[in-house]
């Protein structure tokens, strides 16, 4: 898997101009699922991004995770992460999960997520939408399992 994680002031998703989800302080996950992942690598991310220590203290040192500023989460499917440009000009996605299987572990990665954060939204698997965000900091990290 690979996660595409960032700290947002506010986050939703659109599918045809209609508003299907929507969070404020938090994180995006942009959520990647490559052929090979297993529930393991979901678990261990779903924590990682809830356990993380990105937002900032009193001092305004990022020492806070998700979890302890009751932040929320909204993720987003994106096979792309899988997208490899290193020949041609056209992106090879053959790295990435077949859809069946990446629709099975994003949820599953949801799911997990759940366990730790109280308010976890999501878009839609494989649908075309239009994203928005107001990235604070900016922060954006990449993790992958």
């Amino acid at each position: 898997m690979k996660i595409i994680l960032q700290r947002v002031k506010s986050a939703s998703v659109k599918i045809n101009g209609v508003q299907i989800s929507a969070i404020n302080d938090g994180i995006l996950v942009l959520l990647g699922v490559h052929k090979d992942d297993t529930p393991d690598s979901a678990d261990f991310l779903a924590a990682k991004c809830a356990d993380l220590r990105i937002f900032p203290d009193d001092q305004g040192k990022m020492n806070r995770s998700l979890i302890e500023t009751g932040g929320e989460a909204l993720v987003v499917s994106q096979f792309t992460l899988f997208g490899d440009c290193s020949k041609g000009r056209r992106p090879s996605f053959i790295e990435a999960a077949p859809p069946e299987r990446g629709a099975e572990l994003y949820e599953y990665f949801v799911e997990c997520l759940k366990k730790r954060v109280p308010i976890v939204a999501t878009g839609v698997f494989g649908a075309m939408m239009d994203v928005e965000l107001i990235n604070d900091g900016p922060v954006t990290l990449i993790l992958d399992r």
